[in-house]
């Protein structure tokens, strides 16, 4: 009789651990070949996604400068009031002191009146409400009574508001803190990025940023402009004068700038205060078109917001400190990233 053999299955279990290999190797080789392309971008790619950190970073560097200028200005609002209410306290305690006095006054002829012994054991605001009792002061003792109560009100309402703005510089500290981080971590990854590069790939972007700046600088020379007079006039040399000198975020000079840092300073040279921050600076003055641009004029650019100023050179150019990693230099107006929107004459 023929013997029939059941052909031996695979296991479940080495099913399974197969099928597992096989998806995990299809798995790997996918990623591999997803990840073969991005392995190391090129030296145009890095130079774009580094611009565009660098373009953030600066938004957020006027965010920071904001939070910092408005903190600066609560802190000096703040000091005011508290020595308007230290003042206010001296003046509260003489006034008690007078009103002690009269007091005194009255015992060493006869005796304390009773309306001024409630006074100097109770609250003189619940006292004064308490018509009765007015009725038997002297003009002296309401006269006092009444400067005494206006002095307390006026103490309680420059400490409310000294309170409100003691929070709100808190929240502003915190502000603060977190636009730091987050210039610095924009910073930091464009850092990353440029690491990438070859030695060779950096010191070509740095040439050709170098061709580019004699380029704009040989052009303003070009088109020596005479409309530089008057305040704008001397805003625009003293600007000129920091050619050369680093960007760095949140800095107002002489030995650094950020782009706002640079023109306060520069009309600050002129003898004209504008405010910290570039949108706070286009708010200011009279607006122009392009066709109206006089050296010295404040101009904007758009980068989704007007995070972006510089001094107009004449000729198309601008002189401004650009980004992390520039010094302040000349640059054409159609090569700074983003639009030109308006300029400002201050």
């Amino acid at each position: 009789m023929a013997s029939h053999r059941r052909s031996k299955q695979p296991s479940r279990t080495r099913v399974t651990v197969l099928t597992t290999a096989a998806a995990a190797a299809a798995a790997l080789s996918a990623n591999a070949a997803h990840a073969a392309p991005s392995e190391k971008p090129g030296r145009d790619e890095v130079k774009a996604r580094v611009d565009k950190l660098y373009e953030q970073a600066e938004q957020a560097t006027e965010k920071y400068n904001g939070a910092k200028e408005k903190q600066r200005k609560l802190q000096k609002e703040i000091s005011a009031i508290q020595d308007s209410v230290a003042r206010g306290q001296e003046e509260l305690n003489k006034l008690r002191d007078g009103l002690g006095s009269l007091a005194s006054a009255q015992y060493r002829s006869g005796g304390i009146d009773s309306s001024i012994q409630l006074f100097l054991s109770s609250d003189p605001d619940d006292f004064l409400d308490k018509a009765s009792t007015i009725d038997q002061l002297s003009s002296q003792q309401v006269g006092a009574l009444k400067k005494i109560q206006g002095k307390q009100r006026e103490l309680a309402q420059e400490r409310a508001e000294a309170a409100e703005k003691l929070d709100d510089l808190a929240t502003t500290r915190t502000e603060l803190g977190n636009k730091k981080k987050e210039v610095q971590g924009k910073l930091a990854e464009a850092q990353k990025l440029l690491n990438t590069l070859t030695a060779k790939e950096k010191a070509a972007l740095a040439a050709e940023q170098q061709r580019a700046d004699r380029s704009s600088a040989a052009r303003v020379d070009l088109g020596k402009d005479t409309s530089a007079s008057g305040r704008a006039g001397a805003a625009f040399f003293a600007a000129q004068s920091q050619i050369g000198k680093p960007y760095v975020y949140g800095a107002t000079g002489p030995s650094s700038y950020d782009c706002s840092g640079l023109t306060s300073w520069a009309y600050a040279q002129a003898g004209v205060s504008i405010p910290r921050t570039s949108e706070a600076q286009a708010g200011i003055g009279t607006r122009l078109t392009r066709s109206q641009l006089q050296v010295g004029d404040l101009v904007f650019f758009f980068f989704n917001d007007l995070h972006h100023v510089g001094l107009y050179a004449g000729n198309g150019q601008v002189l401004h400190a650009p980004r992390t990693g520039t010094v302040v230099r000349y640059e054409s107006m159609d090569t700074i990233g983003g639009p030109f929107m308006f300029g400002v004459r201050v």
